[in-house]
């Protein structure tokens, strides 16, 4: 007696097989992401880490050998976190802002169009992984930082992990829409030298913005640079020269606007499909 094949329902025509969230695309792609700057961590973990920390040495001996204090603290403990924080900012804008645009140059950028994700799910794995590098980051500087005494840990942990998340994702949206709008490496080092390192050293990681008048501490309030790595200091000293909670929402709002903007240029393919 033949046996009656099992028919598998196929979906009827215009219903979608895949549902709202595109779980399996979306992990697929953030753990290649992770992947690709993994296999290099020399380069992009621990290498950045210890660059920070020559930076911290170098300035700690010029400025901090007379014993010198800023905001009640050492120089070193107030220069530490926000050279945390500017670490991880960079590196997240480094890795966020290398994907689409290496997939430009090479002819492969079809590899993250083609597969079936959304434009919300493809931002979401290029900004979780470049977040997940920022966090790295961070450890292995606060580790390498650590080994020595009197190292630096966080006293208000909460503020410190907002603030640190909410910088590498500043920079992972400001990543994302260079790597979009770039069309060579030279464009990506434009934004980085010219936005990017201005923007990290003028916001107060080595000095205190009390000590600042005039259009230098208007412009310090006008950068959002500035409220990540004074809001990060806050999570480690439980000091800051700015208002936290102001802080906070600003930093929220910046890239809340930053994330649809990457959300509606993605979707819109702009200098990616042509």
């Amino acid at each position: 007696m033949r046996e009656t094949p099992i028919e598998t329902k196929r979906p009827a025509p215009g219903e979608p097989v895949i549902a709202m969230i595109n779980w399996d695309g979306l992990r697929a792609l953030y753990i290649k992401e992770v992947r690709r700057f993994f296999k290099v961590q020399l380069q992009t973990i621990w290498g950045p880490a210890f660059s920070a920390l020559l930076l911290l040495v170098v300035f700690s001996i010029a400025f901090g050998r007379n014993g010198n204090m800023v905001m009640g603290v050492s120089f070193a403990h107030f220069a530490a976190p926000g050279l945390i924080a500017m670490a991880m900012m960079q590196n997240a804008f480094a890795n966020s802002s290398f994907s689409l645009l290496v997939g430009k140059i090479q002819g492969n950028i079809t590899d993250y169009l083609m597969p079936p994700i959304s434009a919300g799910e493809l931002l979401s794995a290029l900004i979780g992984a470049a977040v997940t590098r920022a966090v790295l980051v961070g450890l292995a500087l606060l580790l390498v930082i650590n080994i020595w005494p009197g190292g630096v840990l966080p006293r208000v942990p909460l503020a410190a992990i907002y603030f640190g998340l909410m910088g590498a994702a500043l920079l992972s949206f400001i990543g994302v829409l260079t790597s979009i709008w770039a069309e060579k490496f030279d464009h990506n080092a434009t934004i980085t030298n010219f936005v990017v390192q201005p923007l990290s050293l003028l916001s107060g990681t080595f000095y205190s913005i009390d000590g600042l008048h005039g259009a230098f501490r208007t412009f310090s309030h006008l950068n959002p640079f500035f409220y990540v790595i004074s809001g990060f200091r806050y999570g480690f000293l439980g000091v800051s020269d700015s208002n936290v909670l102001v802080g906070a929402a600003v930093l929220f709002g910046v890239n809340l606007a930053l994330g649809i903007l990457c959300y509606a240029v993605l979707r819109s393919g702009w200098k990616l499909k042509n």
